[in-house]
């Protein structure tokens, strides 16, 4: 008689979130560098037009699994899943490698009690996947602004059971009213600091013990939409927030690229949730810089070696909360010499930022 064929062990999951601009892709490149994880899917989701996490991630080969624009909250979900399901019949059947071990880095605009309650409840996903835990990224320097004016970065810090803590060194003060307000938040969760080892953001099993109620009631809620008639929830995502993409096929005078970004981080600053692209200057055309930023803190752009894909263009993604894009899209074509009849050119705009429309 033939035996049975033994169910193969459950592969370890760990989900890394946190808001827009809190650090997820610098940590997974960090966590994708460390020997232990070798042989790890990565799954990234992106929030705007056009995609551009995954060229900054370091390890891109047939193991980067790519979703599309869209929230993993609504539109993406059931993607999600078909990823995941996907991801095991080409491993069972021999068509990709064997992986040990899978990461989903979710947008930060993403509500993750759905991801959560697909892999918690998943008939088929709980048996060959093992939800080890969550890791939430919180930005020391907007963490507070953040937390009051995002329902999605709550529930992040909410379902947690890693918080890391990041751009410390940048904060004014030492951060301990923030960890105070986490701890709180969610007393089970273990806060570490941006330095942290990845091994010890791994291992473990997600579970409710020590976190607060409203986390069950998320899960019980993704339940009852599941089971019944599923609709976009207009408070998911607040409408005031766009996202929408500048792109340039001439490279950019380091000159006007400066002055541009200063001009939108000092007169929109808290309504840029999330700045993040790649640039071809003028002057050095074959090494493109990434630049990225939140609100006002812009970061001092970093210089690669050679493109990451096929498009040398320029292209920055930027996501905002209650601004009108058609002014930070006139504001770019002002200086790159394109004009507009509703914007003034970038001499005058440089010799008087007051006259900027909206400013």
């Amino acid at each position: 008689m033939t035996e049975p064929q033994r169910r193969p062990d459950p592969i370890p999951l760990t989900v890394l979130t946190g808001f827009l601009g809190a650090g997820k892709t610098t940590l997974l490149n960090r966590m994708l560098r460390d020997p232990a994880l070798a042989d790890t899917v990565v799954i990234v989701n992106e929030f705007g037009e056009i995609g551009l996490d995954h060229l900054l991630i370091e390890t891109i080969d047939e193991d980067m699994v790519l979703l599309g624009a869209g929230c993993l909250c609504c539109t993406v979900r059931g993607d999600l899943i078909a990823t995941l399901e996907d991801l095991l019949r080409k491993r069972d059947n021999g068509r990709i490698q064997p992986f040990r071990r899978v990461i989903i880095e979710t947008t930060g605009l993403a509500d993750p009690a759905p991801i959560l309650h697909a892999l918690i409840y998943h008939p088929y996903l709980v048996m060959r996947y093992r939800l080890q835990g969550v890791v939430t990224m919180v930005d020391a320097v907007n963490g507070d602004a953040t937390l009051d004016a995002h329902p999605e970065a709550l529930r992040q810090a909410a379902v947690a059971d890693r918080i890391v803590l990041t751009k410390q060194d940048l904060a004014t003060d030492s951060g301990a009213g923030l960890r105070r307000r986490l701890a709180r938040l969610n007393p089970a969760a273990s806060i570490h600091e941006a330095d942290v080892a990845p091994c010890e953001l791994l291992g473990g099993l997600f579970g409710l013990d020590g976190k607060g109620e409203d986390v069950r009631a998320w899960l019980a809620a993704e339940a009852i939409e599941e089971h019944g008639h599923h609709h976009h929830d207009v408070n998911r995502h607040d409408a005031a927030i766009r996202a929408f993409t500048l792109t340039s096929a001439v490279p950019v005078a380091r000159a006007s690229f400066e002055m541009f970004l200063d001009l939108v981080r000092a007169n929109h600053g808290p309504k840029l949730l999330r700045l993040k692209g790649l640039v071809a200057l003028a002057d050095d055309p074959d090494r493109p810089v990434v630049v990225h930023g939140v609100q006002h803190v812009i970061h001092t752009p970093v210089t690669l070696d050679a493109w990451p894909d096929a498009d040398h263009s320029s292209r920055l993604v930027l996501i905002v909360r209650d601004l009108d894009p058609s002014f930070v899209e006139g504001l770019w074509d002002a200086f790159l010499g394109r004009p507009r009849l509703d914007f003034p050119d970038a001499t005058a705009l440089t010799a008087n930022p007051l006259a900027i429309p909206g400013a």
